[in-house]
């Protein structure tokens, strides 16, 4: 998997998945997982958590949001938007199990073996992996699949960058060298690549043009994964097929998964169109993200009577912190003082109640959801010892006061916060002339606060945030731009603020540099939105990439966790444990599902034909 699509893998021993030695006196292994052994043993038939038995057959129609214009996902976000499902035609050397926080099983690869300093890595390819052309996938492939990624791609790049090359050792053998050793993550994010067919790709289309991995196209490409693209409407739909003849559908990490025949995603401009489609039974599957929609859109005959379900699925698997982020490349947002300003204007308990229902927690980390990994009091321990090496470069409050975000929800509340922003305000140096908020030089003190306009819910919630920042004088703009232009001015940090979610694993590591490492922070397309540039932070994230057990992993995340807070580089808004979703009674899946894998749709779900003919006679 490619980062921040699923899990990320460590080291552990593990089971020798071949009989014959590896490269350089290593040991094969069938799989790896960071800090203990693997569930499932070498020549294991299939998850736990599937239906092995699964029939495959049916179409699922899936809601998607927005719009696309290409299916090359080496320069996704940088050259065009990618299609949704476009990473389902290709496969990864590893793959994550669900019902393991960090186990990573062969897919393309049948072993890796490392040593025990993990300066490198060596990964050996099934004899039977194809591409759909029926060619073989080669070393030649993997190789040419890392250096297009690292070599085009801002977030890959990144990502992979401690990643000096790669290079063909055997007939299925690449080994990959690390440009230090040390750092025990590197080995298996290098599972992680996602490869591509050196030979399409080098090759021509159907009109003679010489392909371009470095341009986006709609060209449908190859692929080696279960699925393929069978037809399109660019921008507005694509439909995916089950490969019949899929070369892995017999692997132990495939079977009784990816059972529907057809795939089909149907794009639509906003939610609220969505949510009548699917009514309509124009689509099966919808993600509903917003409470107040949740508990006052369904009320239909469809949801009474049970063809169309409303469930809540708990999530495990991540962490988050989502919230207004600021663009420290203005000089305006360089105190500190002004950020937190901004944070005591925002009545979070009112926004829940009235817009949301009560049903959000608001997010007081930046793992909101991982409880380990979650800073809480004061630093102590190991945390602290980490803290104690930074001292001089993070905030007092750091040491001495547990972080808590200002509590609204009451007149007193709202209006003791609005004292506390005005204070730190005018403790930064400004002040309010003629109910507007200046600066040093008198200047009027305005922010632009940019939005999508495909996300209506966003919209709202940033409505409601508006009149209280007026409160204190400050000229708040509210601009809503469509898809296109709103990922361009985000990939080139063209903003001054803008919401932004940071996906946490259960396994921090190496993408913390590109979420808040000051290299990062001036790198197009990377994840450092604030452009945060902290040698504090810089310090701490090199702790939890090295960290030689999982209690330092734990104690740096925490440490890095209460260093971000106490800087007040976003204003936090709220998380959910839970993911809502309606759908039609069309479908069955395990039970249980797996305690990673949230639904577990739609990989692990399939056509159920008695209940699609009951609801047909309905």
């Amino acid at each position: 998997m490619a980062p921040a699509l699923g899990f990320k893998p460590g080291i552990s021993a593990i089971t020798p998945a071949l009989a014959d030695e590896a490269p350089n006196g290593l040991q094969w292994r069938h799989a790896v997982s960071t800090y203990g052994e693997a569930k499932y043993p070498a020549g294991f038939k299939n998850y736990d958590y599937v239906n092995p038995a699964a029939p495959k057959g049916g179409v699922v129609r899936l809601f998607q949001l927005g719009t696309y214009d290409s299916f090359n996902l080496v320069v996704a976000g940088l050259k065009g938007t990618l299609a949704a499902g476009v990473s389902r035609i290709y496969e990864s050397l590893m793959e994550a199990s669900l019902d393991e926080p960090d186990t990573y099983y062969g897919e393309l690869a049948e072993a890796a073996a490392f040593p025990d300093d993990f300066s490198y890595v060596i990964y050996r390819l099934r004899p039977n992996a194809r591409w759909h052309d029926g060619k073989p996938v080669t070393p030649e492939d993997v190789i040419f699949s890392f250096e297009a990624l690292k070599g085009n791609s801002p977030m890959f790049s990144s990502y992979y960058r401690h990643i000096e090359k790669a290079e063909k050792i055997g007939d299925r053998d690449i080994k990959f060298t690390f440009d230090s050793p040390g750092n025990r993550e590197l080995p298996m994010i290098t599972g992680q690549l996602i490869i591509m067919p050196k030979h399409w790709w080098e090759g021509t289309d159907a009109q003679g043009k010489k392909r371009d991995v470095t341009a986006s196209t709609l060209e449908p490409p190859l692929g080696s994964g279960p699925y393929k693209i069978k037809e399109f409407v660019a921008g507005r739909s694509l439909v995916l097929e089950r490969v019949k003849d899929y070369w892995g559908k017999d692997n132990a990490i495939a079977v009784g998964q990816n059972n529907f025949d057809e795939l089909r995603y149907e794009y639509f401009r906003d939610d609220t169109v969505g949510r009548e489609a699917l009514k309509a039974d124009q689509f099966d599957w919808y993600g509903e993200r917003s409470a107040k929609e949740w508990s006052a859109s369904y009320d239909v005959a469809s949801v009474r009577d049970g063809r169309l379900i409303k469930e809540l699925f708990p999530v495990r698997n991540v962490g988050r912190m989502q919230g207004w982020v600021f663009n420290l490349r203005r000089p305006k947002f360089a105190d500190p003082r002004l950020r937190r300003a901004f944070n005591y204007a925002f009545d979070f308990e009112e926004m829940n109640r009235t817009l949301s229902n009560g049903d959000y927690h608001r997010d007081s980390s930046y793992f909101d959801g991982i409880p380990d990994l979650m800073a809480t009091g004061l630093p102590e321990g190991l945390e602290l010892e980490i803290l104690n090496t930074v001292r001089d470069k993070v905030p007092a409050e750091v040491f001495t006061t547990p972080y808590k975000d200002p509590v609204g929800g009451t007149p007193e509340n709202v209006r003791a916060n609005l004292r506390e922003a005005t204070r730190l305000l005018k403790e930064a140096g400004f002040e309010v002339r003629d109910r507007k908020l200046v600066d040093q030089s008198g200047q009027p003190f305005t922010v632009e606060l940019l939005g999508a306009s495909a996300d209506p819910g966003m919209e709202r919630i940033s409505l409601f945030y508006k009149p209280s920042l007026e409160r204190l004088g400050i000229t708040i703009n509210l601009r809503a731009v469509d898809t296109v232009q709103y990922q361009n001015r985000i990939r080139d940090f063209d903003f001054e603020m803008v919401t932004q979610v940071w996906g946490q694993s259960l396994s921090p590591g190496n993408e913390q540099r590109d979420n808040f490492g000051s290299q990062a922070a001036d790198r197009t397309g990377s994840n450092n939105l604030p452009g945060i540039k902290n040698p504090a932070v810089d310090a701490i994230i090199e702790r939890i990439i090295f960290a030689k057990s999982r209690a330092e992993q734990i104690a740096a995340a925490k440490a890095m966790d209460r260093v971000l807070l106490w800087n007040f580089y976003c204003v936090p808004h709220f998380n959910y444990d839970k993911q809502r979703y309606i759908y039609w009674d069309r479908f069955s899946h395990p039970d249980p599902l797996p305690k990673y894998g949230v639904s577990g749709f739609p990989n692990l779900w399939w056509y159920d034909a008695d209940k699609a003919a009951k609801l047909k006679r309905s």
